[in-house]
């Protein structure tokens, strides 16, 4: 299996845990937050990391200077595009209470965090 679609697996397997968790917790625990918000969340959230990605294992077969120049434009854009999201979420749609701005963060660092482990391991075994 190509690296590519073995992280972008990872990053589905990773949503499908997200998502039933996020159930689980609208379930039992706190009902004023809707299963829905965390579903866009974790959409949107699982799209910026997937174009991450893919961006980055692209350029990872490229040339070194361009190896170089894909792996900011992947950082890059997701901050760009995280920004935009959270622009959008917390103006726009007006998700300023305190479980939606603990719901987006949770899932922003989960994600984001998936996003740099991966950038890492491949950095790290392209080095060796």
């Amino acid at each position: 299996m190509k690296p590519t679609y073995k992280y972008i697996f990872l990053l589905f397997l990773l949503n499908i845990l997200l998502l039933i968790t996020g159930y689980l917790l609208v379930s039992f625990s706190v009902p004023r937050i809707l299963f829905s918000d965390i579903a866009i969340l974790t959409s949107v959230f699982t799209i910026i990391a997937v174009i991450t990605l893919i961006i980055f294992l692209r350029g990872q077969t490229k040339n070194p200077e361009s190896q170089t120049l894909h792996s900011l434009v992947a950082v890059g854009l997701k901050f760009l595009l995280d920004m935009t999201l959270s622009l959008v979420w917390f103006i726009v749609a007006k998700k300023t209470s305190l479980q939606s701005v603990i719901i987006f963060f949770v899932l922003y660092l989960a994600l984001t965090l998936f996003s740099v482990l991966v950038i890492l391991r491949v950095l790290k075994n392209k080095s060796l």
